[in-house]
């Protein structure tokens, strides 16, 4: 069926994306203030065209954050109140409350990253902060849902949820997003995430800590710089060290050297500093051995620090208190990867017209949560690609026509889930 990316939704895309909603964790002094809670009432507005009712409309608890997976960047920022009362989600459903077994669920983040830029749209291609991550897929999934809600039974038998949500960005995880609403039940039997894949559908999304190596020692002059700690040399011995012993040092996970910041000036040295590292893995037991592997080899590479640099002049103190001075931390661990399979479930995705996972080891999103459902079916899809569409970079996009094919697929997959659902066993409401 084509023509379901209306003119409608064309406008309602644009509208979302000439709104900011840049995640606060990621906002930079240039980033207009986010207008999330605003982008979340027009969003239920289109929904309820679609017969969509508005379950939920608020900010996360703040209790939320007192969980073990939260990150300490979400924790540092929660401590003004305004972080989370600005971060609010929309929970909408299509039909009354029913079981698990006769629900559908979609999930999709409304915030973005920074570099907020006007939209554009030229008949072809949309462009603009979120247009692939996620506004676009936000509004095709919309889309897809209004024209399945003409079957019958959609909403009469089978109930679908949609889940539309802040804190996937930013590092955040969905930990004020997406984890509560899933700990609350708000889930199906069959649960998608909306997330750009090249419309192959991911039975998995892998989970990241981050690792951060702080340096504390003292600054000196130019002129004496034997005379403090260099945090640079330091930081940036272990940067090397760390990226040769930890590349393919465990089978399946991948290891990303991020920042590494110690000062901006030419003229001391710098004794204090920070390197951080994301980890990212397909299994919750490899993410354990990985985070041993960075443990071990972080201690082993400050003995070869001191070992190689205790008879240099300049960095001699620096190397006889390199293991006093250094400190490892996590600003996230412990995170639950997605790992999932069900032929059923699968084979439903693939006569809607989802394109197979293949060998694609999938990334990390907020599907992490739904690792440990019982009895139900995470999959992770959605149209464009990361890469290819320039998500989280200058120059984002979209194409209309990988709008309508999603919007399509959501269109067969809501149908079917209903067909496959055996009248005879659909407890209707009294």
């Amino acid at each position: 069926m084509s023509g379901l990316f209306t003119d409608r939704y064309r406008e309602l895309l644009l509208d979302l994306l000439r709104l900011p909603s840049v995640n606060p964790l990621e906002a930079g002094p240039g980033d207009p203030p986010s207008r999330l809670p605003e982008i979340l009432q027009r969003y239920a507005t289109a929904a309820a065209e679609a017969g969509f009712r508005t379950v939920r409309l608020a900010s996360p608890p703040a209790a939320c954050l007192d969980r073990p997976g939260v990150p300490s960047t979400v924790r540092a920022a929660a401590r003004d109140p305004r972080f989370l009362a600005e971060q609010p989600s929309l929970l909408l459903r299509l039909g009354p409350e029913r079981s698990h077994a006769h629900t559908v669920m979609f999930n999709v983040h409304l915030d973005t990253v920074a570099g907020h830029a006007p939209p554009a749209f030229d008949g072809v291609r949309f462009t603009g902060r979120g247009a692939v991550d996620a506004k676009g897929p936000a509004v095709a999934l919309l889309a897809g849902l209004r024209a399945a809600s003409s079957h019958a039974a959609v909403g009469r038998d089978v109930t679908v949820l949609l889940q539309a949500v802040a804190g996937e960005e930013g590092g955040a995880l969905g930990t004020y997003g997406t984890r509560p609403l899933l700990e609350a039940g708000h889930h199906g039997r069959l649960n998608v995430f909306c997330e750009p894949t090249g419309l192959r559908a991911l039975p998995r999304a892998t989970a990241a800590m981050t690792a951060r190596i702080t340096v504390e020692g003292a600054d000196s002059v130019d002129d004496r710089p034997d005379a403090g700690h260099n945090a640079t040399v330091l930081l940036g011995f272990l940067a090397q060290h760390l990226g040769a012993r930890l590349d393919g040092a465990v089978p399946g996970t991948r290891v990303c050297v991020a920042g590494l910041h110690t000062g901006r000036t030419h003229n001391r040295v710098h004794g204090t500093g920070t390197l951080l590292m994301n980890l990212s893995y397909r299994r919750t037991s490899d993410g354990d051995r990985l985070k041993t592997e960075v443990t071990r080899h972080v201690a082993e590479a400050l003995r070869h620090f001191t070992e190689r640099f205790a008879h240099t002049r300049e960095f001699a103190r620096t190397a006889r208190d390199a293991e006093r001075i250094t400190r490892l931390g996590w600003d996230k661990q412990g995170l639950p990867a997605l790992d999932d399979s069900d032929p059923w479930a699968e084979e439903l995705l693939a006569r809607a017209g989802a394109r197979p996972a293949a060998e694609d080891p999938g990334f990390t999103c907020d599907a992490i949560w739904a690792a440990d459902l019982d009895d139900a079916f995470t999959t992770v899809l959605g149209p464009g690609c990361l890469a290819a569409n320039r998500a989280h970079a200058p120059g984002e996009f979209v194409d209309l026509a990988d709008l309508e094919e999603f919007a399509g697929v959501v269109r067969r997959l809501v149908m079917f889930f209903a067909e496959a659902v055996p009248a005879a066993s659909v407890q209707r409401p009294p």
